[in-house]
């Protein structure tokens, strides 16, 4: 089983903890992990991109000229995708972008990005992470002692707003919960901060 240690908010080490081998401790399947963020990303289009056709550009309701003797290739509407102002042909309408994958496959990404943190160093264990007031400092100086360099993934257990509002303001760090998390969020992010808790919750989901 992967072993890790635990850290407080100060970046000491208080003890060590054994993650779950079947969630933390898999062949990291990397069709999985892109098929999931594939599938992350193209449910995040908002799929409002539209164009117009030539029914819906103003104007060209008259024949340009008539249809034989000018010389000119007989024309219907100045409206025409061919014609400068016209409507646009096969242009993009308003769609949905979401697709489904299946529970299974989901499952395996999850796990797979999980335990390529584990692999990289990249998981960092807390005690636990709660905060008397709403302070962005105390925030950055726990990244700090826990030498946290680059982008930082904190993940709670549970809603704690004076947490998820103090780390709002620093770039590059983003807080969520174990029921929102995801596998584009866990590979986007340098660092995967998880609190003790939180672990407890992750391995009881997908154990």
């Amino acid at each position: 089983m992967p072993n890790v240690s635990v850290f407080d908010m100060n970046g000491k080490k208080v003890a060590d903890t054994e993650l779950n081998e079947a969630v933390f401790g898999i062949e990291p399947n990397k069709s999985a992990m892109h098929a999931a963020v594939v599938n992350y990303l193209a449910n995040q289009r908002q799929g409002t991109q539209s164009t117009l056709t030539r029914t819906e550009v103003s104007g060209g309701g008259r024949k340009p000229w008539r249809q034989k003797g000018t010389g000119h290739a007989r024309q219907g509407s100045t409206r025409a995708p061919q014609w400068t102002h016209g409507g646009i042909a096969l242009g993009p309408k308003p769609r949905s972008y979401r697709y489904a994958l299946n529970k299974k496959l989901k499952r395996i990404a999850m796990k797979s990005a999980l335990s390529t943190k584990v692999l990289d160093n990249d998981l960092i264990v807390l005690d636990s992470c709660t905060l008397d007031e709403y302070k962005t400092k105390t925030v950055i100086a726990m990244l700090k002692a826990l030498e946290v360099d680059g982008k930082a993934l904190i993940v709670m257990p549970e809603v704690n707003e004076k947490v998820i509002k103090s780390a709002g303001n620093i770039p590059g760090v983003k807080t969520t919960l174990v029921n929102t998390l995801n596998v584009y969020d866990i590979l986007n992010y340098d660092k995967f901060i998880v609190v003790k808790d939180a672990v407890a919750k992750i391995e009881e989901v997908y154990a």
